[in-house]
């Protein structure tokens, strides 16, 4: 079959962090050229000069590409992390290593302070206290009112600021701190599309995130990520309250044990699809590539998995924001991504029981589409819902060109797999709001003639008889042949 020019093959979107290496414009535009959906901006390290300069940067590029492109703004989260040192620490097994807290500095030379007073409480006698993304291994030895003795299990170096991870530990910190609260400030205040909430336990944490942008006027989509034993098993209330969902593996790998990392992986995204909620698979995806210019062999197997679990989408991190082939990293998720779809994928969707007449109607259409391979499925949404939700059903064969009245619901369903949104205005009759699609496609060369379609809409109807009666919203699916 004769593909248009422009024809979207990649189903699986692309997020990429931005960084020291892509905050130019020039970069910025090549992502975007070469198939960045998302940009994530990591609050971790940016700063909010570089954030307020960055979005409008975004979105005067997406709007000369004549490209949808949704932008995420990721919180650090109440992590905990050592003080500063006047010089790094060698470390080797058998050291003894002390932590203190309440401002107590201890006059042992392998020591460093900590920014989490409750460390001590949180902790017992025999517990691990894992450094810098596991470079570092300590056990607790014993602990006082100020201070915690453990000794070294594995070899490392011990530096300033590093991150602490407390595997099974349930620290008793807050779901978003001070600077979490200026950062999701900042992302309301510039309409970011997307708020991710980091080391999220439960569901009344997102729902905490969620009245803190409505208090700032905005409804960014919000991001669960997934980061910690206790995440894990809040599981299904978590998906249920999101709006979307990361497998952030640097901290959950740490967290869980390394063989459980898969399976867990795995049942988010199969949750995520019961939910028909988006899911994210994030880090280390090619991490090799922040210095070589070629992935390793695991790291492309590793990417085609999580493509052939059909997630929604595959990040960058470290391999976009500080690398050194941040383009060729996009260039080659894409060209993954599209081979791995055309071999098919995992249909946990299949098993999900449906209980809606919603959901029912617009598994229908998705059926309907692969059925007869249609060149695509055209959706007419005012909220974006039916667009997710027919992401949710994963259509094998069938492109979602998803068309809405409001650049900012576009915008916000640049995450969901095999969604690409156009911003058209609506007339009341529904044939009228078809063809005009039909003729944007075309120009934009996203179909040819002779195509054949499925087209989703939601239109109101009159009652013939008695006029006197309200309007109803009927929903409609049709074939049709592109002239």
């Amino acid at each position: 079959m004769k593909l248009p020019k422009a024809y979207p093959v990649r189903k699986t979107k692309i997020i990429v962090t931005l960084g020291p290496a892509t905050e130019s414009e020039e970069l910025i535009t090549q992502l975007i050229k070469t198939g960045v959906n998302i940009f994530r901006l990591n609050m971790s390290h940016a700063r909010h000069e570089t954030i307020r300069r960055i979005v409008p940067l975004i979105r005067k590029i997406a709007f000369e590409e004549q490209k949808q492109i949704g932008i995420l703004l990721d919180t650090q989260g109440p992590a905990i992390r050592t003080g500063e040192l006047p010089t790094k620490l060698n470390l080797k097994p058998g050291d003894e290593f002390t932590f203190t807290v309440l401002g107590y500095k201890s006059a042992e030379n392998n020591s460093v302070d900590v920014n989490y007073d409750g460390l001590i409480n949180d902790l017992h006698v025999g517990d691990e206290v894992i450094v810098d993304n596991g470079v570092l291994r300590m056990e607790v030895l014993e602990k006082s009112h100020n201070s915690l003795r453990c000794k070294v299990l594995t070899e490392g170096v011990m530096g300033s600021r590093r991150h602490i991870n407390l595997p099974g530990v349930r620290v008793n910190l807050p779901a978003l701190t001070e600077k979490d609260i200026s950062d999701v400030e900042l992302g309301c205040e510039l309409d970011v599309d997307y708020v991710a909430l980091s080391f999220c336990r439960e569901a009344g944490d997102i729902k905490q995130l969620r009245a803190l942008c409505q208090k700032f006027g905005k409804s960014p989509r919000i991001v669960a990520k997934f980061e910690d034993q206790e995440s894990v098993r809040n599981l299904h209330e978590i998906i249920s309250e999101a709006d979307a969902v990361m497998v952030a593996r640097g901290d959950l790998g740490i967290e869980c044990l390394l063989e459980e990392l898969p399976i867990i992986q795995r049942k988010i995204v199969k949750t995520c699809l019961q939910y028909f909620k988006p899911v994210i698979v994030a880090t280390h995806m090619l991490e090799s590539m922040i210095e070589n210019p070629y992935p390793t062999r695991a790291e492309i197997t590793d990417v085609a998995n999580a493509v052939f679990e059909r997630v929604d989408a595959v990040m960058l991190s470290g391999e976009s924001s500080v690398g050194k082939y941040p383009v060729s990293c996009v260039d080659v998720l894409d060209r993954i991504s599209r081979r791995t779809e055309r071999s098919g994928g995992t249909d946990h969707i299949s098993s999900v029981e449906l209980e809606g007449s919603l959901e029912k109607f617009v598994r229908s259409a998705v059926l309907l589409a692969d059925h007869i391979r249609a060149s695509a499925i055209l959706l007419f949404t005012k909220t974006g819902y039916m667009a997710s939700m027919a992401a949710s059903f994963r259509p094998g064969w069938s492109p979602i060109y998803a068309f809405t009245e409001q650049k900012e619901i576009a915008q916000k369903l640049t995450l969901c797999r095999a969604v690409y949104p156009f911003v058209l205005s609506f007339e009341e009759d529904s044939e009228i709001n078809i063809q005009r699609a039909e003729r944007m496609l075309l120009e934009k060369d996203f179909l040819l003639p002779g195509s054949v379609i499925v087209a989703v809409t939601e239109f109101q109807t009159n009652n013939v008889i008695d006029r006197s009666v309200p309007r109803r919203s009927v929903n409609s699916v049709e074939v049709r042949l592109i002239q």
